[in-house]
């Protein structure tokens, strides 16, 4: 199983690199590399056994807020077809914050669930 949640956090940090590669054009750019990037550095950690699952868990809740915070109460989609772009842009923003959340809630609960049979 341990060679499972090595791939799975090598495997989010590029998608991770690369969602923040893809933020240049971005309304607001700097706050997603950031966030994007701050998310591959974690699933680094992870990797190497360097983070508790207390940081993982605080962080994937705020992000979770965040999801919860953004999502458009009229949600219209994805794709800029759908509806109005402030609102797809922000539901594309929010579900980034849920996918960085359930990763970082899954690491939390890795390192927490190790710690415990140790």
């Amino acid at each position: 199983m341990q060679i499972f949640f090595k791939i799975l956090s090598v495997l989010f940090a590029l998608l991770f690199l690369v969602s923040a590669g893809l933020q240049y054009n971005d309304p607001d750019p700097i706050l997603w590399i950031i966030v994007w990037t701050s998310a591959a550095i974690l699933s680094i950690l992870f990797f190497f056994k360097m983070v508790s699952s207390l940081v993982l868990f605080i962080i994937g809740a705020v992000c979770f807020i965040g999801f919860l915070s953004l999502f458009p109460s009229n949600f219209q989609g994805f794709g800029l077809e759908n509806g109005d772009i402030n609102n797809v842009e922000l539901a594309r923003e929010a579900v980034g914050l849920l996918i960085i959340s359930l990763v970082l809630f899954t690491y939390a609960l890795r390192v927490r669930y190790t710690k415990i049979k140790e």
